[in-house]
């Protein structure tokens, strides 16, 4: 199958999944294609599919991450010791672990083509994150507390695992509980890695954005919660961020020392 004939079919296949959107018609667009596509994957509930189809979306989503360019943690250059700073697409980095942004659910973001980390992460990686996440939740039998973490697989994207964590919401005036919960997010998430043997992971920044953490205090407790824990042991960690005012607070952060 071409990648046109494989997004084709997966449409199809989740637009006869769910009877009230069979009489959706389908875009000749590319570009319009792939947003119904992902559209139907970040409204879809965990629940089982057909081995057939995760074989033809594994090929689909492994090849568009190719198409989107891979880079690899090896052709990166550290700022510090065991410290990368790297401003790109975190489902196209290929390293030990990425660490996802999630909320309380931990099952993704259902907001059709948000672009925000969850969804990023759970469409790129596919179906079968979500339904993992659904287990482990299941399992859990409550939601996710603010600052703990999770692994995950990664399935297609190119890093080893996914470690989701639920950074604190500020609403308002920041506190030092509201700092404490991020920092926890960044050591439990690191504890997780070397507890699993990853030799690498990429945080985002966790809590900025939607989540109304200030994005200097949060890059300030990230650096100095990672430099903490480097003391004590050693895994490569990778500062990811995709706006540039963030790089900028990193690149700051992180040459002054």
């Amino acid at each position: 199958m071409t990648q046109n004939e494989r997004r084709l079919y997966l449409i199809e296949a989740l637009l006869d999944e769910q009877p009230k959107y069979r009489n959706i018609e389908i875009p000749q667009d590319d570009i319009q294609q792939k947003q119904l596509l992902r559209s139907l994957f970040n409204v879809r509930m965990p629940s089982p599919i057909s081995e057939e189809f995760l074989i033809v979306q594994d090929e689909y989503l492994k090849e568009e991450t190719v198409q989107k360019g891979i880079t690899k943690l090896s052709e990166l250059s550290p700022v510090e010791d065991n410290i990368y700073l790297w401003k790109g697409d975190i489902t196209t980095l290929e390293c030990g672990a990425v660490v996802n942004a999630a909320n309380s659910g931990m099952t993704g973001c259902y907001v059709p083509c948000h672009n925000c980390i969850d969804n990023c992460i759970h469409t790129f990686s596919g179906i079968q994150l979500r339904n993992e996440c659904e287990r482990i939740m299941q399992e859990q039998g409550y939601e996710e507390p603010t600052g703990k973490a999770k692994i995950t697989q990664a399935y297609n994207l190119p890093c080893d695992y996914v470690i989701h964590t639920v950074g604190p919401i500020v609403q308002g005036q920041l506190t030092d509980e509201h700092c404490t919960l991020l920092a926890g997010c960044y050591k439990n998430c690191l504890e997780l890695a070397v507890k699993n043997g990853i030799e690498s992971i990429a945080f985002c920044c966790i809590s900025t954005g939607v989540f109304g953490f200030p994005q200097r205090k949060a890059a300030e407790i990230a650096v100095e919660t990672v430099r903490e824990f480097l003391q004590k042991h050693n895994i490569k960690v990778i500062f990811n961020v995709f706006r540039g005012d963030d790089h900028e607070i990193y690149k700051e952060l992180l040459s002054g020392n």
